[in-house]
């Protein structure tokens, strides 16, 4: 598993980072949100549903466990698990049928993280003690996902290579520099 830090410095940096990580995940990925109350979790998810025109439909999924939302082209599962009381309460709603139905978020995710696919990113959330407005992402992301580096090493892209058959050196070699995003992120590993 691969590890990288986002900073964040506001709501909308933290909306954007979820945008982008949106535009190159598909029907099948998981992402699971961890992270203490008001750490910017509905933030990210907000911002990840306006990458596909949904940002005005957001609401928590705390009391129903999962909403869905669904656009012409894809299905978007957004799952608060916290009140779930062990795996097999995931299983008796069904739960692990969404998993190859649409994109999955997945917030408190570490509750149900024995069932979970194999493939996954995993990002949580904390708050800085500097500024409040401040968030730490700390990305978890196994091999089917990359995010690769460019010079300087504040830009960024995230994308899967699922079933490209190329590895994540092709791919960055052929990848323009106006596609590499400019958010402050850095190798923790």
């Amino acid at each position: 598993m691969k590890n990288f830090k986002y900073i964040s410095h506001s709501e909308n940096d933290t909306m954007n980072f979820a945008k982008k990580l949106a535009s190159k995940l598909k029907v099948g990925d998981v992402v699971v949100l961890s992270g203490e109350l008001g750490a910017g979790k509905t933030k990210f998810t907000e911002g990840f549903l306006s990458y596909f025109g949904l940002e005005k439909e957001i609401s928590s999924p705390t009391f129903t466990i999962v909403n869905e939302y669904k656009n012409k082209d894809i299905n978007i599962y957004h799952f608060d698990v916290y009140r779930l009381e062990d795996t097999d309460e995931f299983y008796a709603m069904g739960g692990e049928e969404y998993f190859e139905n649409g994109i999955c978020i997945i917030e408190w995710g570490e509750q149900i993280e024995e069932i979970l696919p194999k493939d996954y990113t995993k990002i949580t959330f904390s708050k800085s003690e500097e500024n409040e407005n401040y968030r730490e992402l700390k990305i978890e992301q196994n091999k089917k996902y990359e995010i690769v580096y460019a010079d300087p090493p504040w830009q960024y892209k995230v994308y899967s290579d699922k079933g490209k058959g190329r590895s994540a050196e092709s791919h960055y070699q052929t990848m323009k520099i106006k596609d590499i995003c400019n958010l402050p992120v850095r190798n923790i590993t």
